[in-house]
């Protein structure tokens, strides 16, 4: 019987290998590009909710890239509480397969994989949707995502003025002086989602509300302004729509697909002011080039993007590969 053998890959592993802020953004590009040709095969996720009392879900994330000939699979933890024991609120585990024969390559700590593929899904998008000239910066939230959006984003646009927020003072104002270091330059903690937002060229919105909540109004959003919300709970004014002039969303089934009180966008969908006909693009067709991105200026764009598996499986194929060359990891026998 011949030997099957796989490569276990822990977070201080990935950490040895060098990878890139510009590496992962590549990496979710060039898949994005993809998903715009037909490329990959995508399945919408899937939820287990277990009975714990509401502290938290698993999302499991299907999905195959035709170019590189892998499929895989994600199950990510969403634990909103778990800052109290000091652990991150999205751990994961991505499974990676040879298509050809079924056999698992490897087993990759997916937690900084689920954040950077996040913030490089932001990156991404704002690359094509937001102004060229954008120089002010609003972001809600402090969590993992929320250090790939900031950074990633500033990589591109070099901001003049980034402004932050989050639910408690003590994680706002501990993520502003953690990026101030790391970008050099001054990051400002503030109080209010007004103050973070209003009248940002690029506003994002990656809260942890445990209850829907209009936080964030329409008159924020200002002409020429980029817009991505993708809390798991929604945070956005039902009428919000009414002021947006392009929606884009990372892939129009997934849109609708999982629990029914998950989705940034999600009351906008039941109740019917969120529909195919009212979305411009899937941002795989803006980044292939078969559906144009912004064309003005003046246009207020709404990303919304809820996570493709694909682009967890771009992030952990290039992983994979480099560890290959370094000899990174642990092997485990398989059989």
């Amino acid at each position: 019987m011949t030997k099957v053998w796989m490569r276990y890959l822990s977070g201080a592993d990935i950490d040895s290998l060098g990878i890139t802020g510009a590496d992962i953004v590549g990496a979710v590009e060039d898949v994005l590009a993809d998903h715009g040709t037909g490329r990959v095969v995508f399945e919408p996720r899937t939820h287990l909710v277990p009975d714990n009392g509401g502290k938290g879900h698993f999302n499991v994330l299907r999905g195959h890239l035709s170019a590189k000939r892998v499929s895989g699979v994600k199950v990510v933890g969403d634990f909103v509480s778990n800052f109290e024991r000091g652990l991150p609120s999205e751990m994961a585990l991505i499974l990676l397969l040879d298509p050809e024969t079924g056999m698992p390559r490897a087993i990759v700590d997916g937690t900084m994989i689920t954040d950077a593929r996040t913030g490089a899904m932001t990156a991404v998008g704002a690359k094509y949707l937001a102004r060229r000239d954008a120089k002010v910066l609003g972001h809600v939230g402090a969590r993992g995502t929320a250090w790939w959006n900031v950074v990633l984003l500033d990589s591109l646009f070099d901001f003049d003025e980034i402004r932050v927020t989050s639910k408690r003072p003590e994680s706002r104002a501990d993520f502003a002086e953690r990026l101030a270091a790391r970008l050099g330059k001054p990051v400002r903690a503030c109080a209010t989602w007004e103050e973070t937002l209003d009248g940002a060229d690029i506003l994002v919105e990656a809260s942890r509300l445990t209850s829907p909540e209009p936080l964030l109004r329409k008159e924020f959003v200002r002409p020429g302004a980029l817009l991505v919300p993708y809390g798991t709970i929604s945070a956005l004014e039902l009428s919000l729509l009414d002021v947006v002039d392009k929606v884009v969303v990372d892939d129009w089934r997934e849109s609708r697909s999982g629990n029914p009180a998950f989705g940034a966008l999600r009351p906008q969908l039941d109740a019917g002011l969120l529909t195919e006909e009212r979305v411009h693009a899937e941002i795989g067709d803006v980044v292939a080039g078969t559906r144009p991105g912004r064309e003005n200026d003046r246009e207020r764009v709404l990303f919304w993007h809820r996570g493709l598996s694909t682009t967890d499986l771009a992030v952990a194929h290039l992983i994979l590969g480099r560890a290959e060359q370094a000899d990174a990891g642990t092997m485990l026998p398989y059989r």
